[in-house]
């Protein structure tokens, strides 16, 4: 086996919501491949930023409000010419509402909307212009959710937003891949972090969702994170449109 294949070395990814969470272990995945990370978030990134140099791996942190399209794309746009060129990008911010389906409001549905799908294609379209204008490689990938593939209970803005994740994984894929842009996704089953708390600490639902997996445990970060290097790396370089479920199991069930 060829670990160059596996390599991140000389590269510079974009990787958003590095802060915390599943952002922060795909920025720790993609130090240890080699590569260099720019953490955008809206918050700081202090803590990444630690772990990573404690690994000696570096990161170029990022404060953005990635609720605004236009700031999203003006933050690209500087960071290309600071920092440049990027090689890959990871969309990985994302927020949650959840509120029944008769109580849900327009507020709830734009806030994850903006964010986990419309900040996520402009996002990709930047990267996208920069590459083909300059013909040059990148790799793009999306983190979509079990629930691209299943509808949920009381998400949803987060179900329209990941089900529309896929679906423009694919079409960008389709357009792109040709171009030498790869367009790829990893889907996250349930992983220890902030947002899945609330579920860890309820009794019965985790009790519930343990006993759907068949690996009998939650994921941690770096699970997704090494997903994300796979299909950041060489070794993926025939791969366009697809999504990785990384679930312990949890479809195939």
């Amino acid at each position: 086996m060829d670990l160059s294949a596996f390599s991140l070395a000389g590269k510079t990814v974009m990787v958003t919501g590095a802060n915390t969470g599943i952002g922060q272990g795909i920025a720790l995945s993609i130090g240890r491949a080699g590569g260099r990370v720019i953490g955008v978030g809206r918050s700081t990134m202090d803590e990444t930023a630690d772990l990573m140099t404690a690994s000696g791996a570096e990161l170029v942190a990022v404060q953005a409000d990635l609720g605004s399209t236009s700031d999203a794309q003006a933050m690209f746009e500087a960071v290309w010419d600071k920092h440049g060129p990027i090689d890959g990008l990871v969309n990985n911010a994302g927020i949650i509402k959840r509120v029944d389906a008769v109580d849900f409001t327009e507020d709830d549905w734009d806030a994850v909307m903006d964010i986990n799908l419309k900040t996520m294609f402009f996002l990709s379209q930047s990267l996208g212009r920069k590459a083909i204008e300059a013909e040059r490689e990148a790799r793009i990938v999306n983190i979509a959710s079990m629930l691209s593939f299943q509808g949920g209970i009381r998400v949803a803005s987060y179900t329209a937003s990941k089900s529309g994740v896929l679906g423009i994984t694919r079409l960008l894929a389709n357009e792109w891949a040709a171009r030498g842009i790869n367009v790829n996704a990893v889907a996250p089953g349930y992983i220890e972090t902030n947002n899945t708390e609330a579920l860890r600490n309820d009794p019965d639902r985790s009790a519930a969702i343990l006993g759907r997996i068949p690996a009998g445990r939650w994921g941690v970060p770096s699970d997704i994170g090494d997903a994300a290097v796979f299909l950041l790396a060489p070794a993926s370089n025939y791969m366009h449109g697809a999504v990785i479920p990384v679930d312990g199991g949890w479809l195939a069930r």
